[in-house]
């Protein structure tokens, strides 16, 4: 097996402030640097002069590199005795396909590292003041994501049915209406709190609030990457506050 080594890193929701330190160290002595559409003008400028950096565009929806471009040409520069890292949204083994590309690497003589950061969730949770977890009203969380086929909703959704389950939903602002009415269908009450975060961490985050009989009728005006969280839990949300806010872009103008 060859020495060369790929790191594929979460960079958190975007701020670089949520990046781990981890993270900002592996980008911050790149080489070759691979970043998704989502990352942040402040988290790619972390980057040395002389690293190449390359814009993969993964995005859902929207024309981007194929996964098997992405493979190889991670391949091909690590072959180049370059120090690679594969920035990626959130965190790398929630839905940003670390198995497929750690699998295609490693059959190929390449080791990887994995650096998690902090998925869109979770920095949702924190930022609008609820949990995913709590005594009494939910016991356990399902990620998830909205998948369409032929333009419609697809997939499972019987978890939905589970009053003690939080859901986060992960690329579903677009089809919001048909996925709520898909967890009514699967016996969950249509007066179930649900909440969608546009720009989960980021200073221009924004909540929509509402029930699974209301959220897609609020989602209508969305414009931004979402995730939805469906459940109790969601009831606890609340609207970022005037201190709150300041604080979030005091902490942005320090790692400007």
């Amino acid at each position: 097996m060859s020495s060369a080594q790929i790191l594929l890193v979460g960079a958190g929701p975007g701020p670089v402030d949520l990046m781990t330190l981890r993270a900002v160290r592996a980008v911050e002595s790149a080489q070759a640097l691979l970043y998704d559409a989502l990352i942040s003008e402040e988290a790619i400028a972390l980057a040395p002069p002389g690293c190449v950096r390359i814009q993969t565009g993964k995005r859902a929806g929207k024309p981007s590199m194929h996964q098997d471009e992405i493979n190889r040409l991670m391949l091909r520069l690590a072959r180049k005795g370059l120090r690679v890292v594969r920035l990626k949204g959130g965190d790398p083994s929630v839905f940003g396909r670390v198995g497929e590309e750690s699998a295609f690497l490693r059959d190929h003589g390449v080791s990887v590292e994995v650096v998690p950061g902090v998925t869109a969730a979770c920095a949702a949770a924190a930022q609008f003041g609820f949990p995913l977890t709590h005594r009494g009203e939910a016991r356990r969380v399902v990620f998830t994501t909205a998948r369409l086929e032929a333009g419609a909703l697809s997939g499972d959704w019987s978890a939905a049915g589970d009053p003690e389950a939080t859901l986060a939903v992960y690329m579903g602002g677009e089809v919001a209406q048909a996925l709520c009415e898909r967890m009514i269908a699967a016996g969950r009450a249509p007066s179930t709190p649900a909440v969608a975060v546009e720009q989960a961490g980021g200073t221009n985050a924004r909540i929509h609030h509402g029930t699974l009989e209301t959220l897609g009728d609020r989602l209508k005006s969305q414009g931004g990457p979402v995730v939805i969280v469906v459940g109790e839990v969601a009831a606890h949300a609340r609207e970022l506050t005037v201190d709150v806010a300041q604080e979030t872009f005091a902490r942005a103008a320090l790692t400007a």
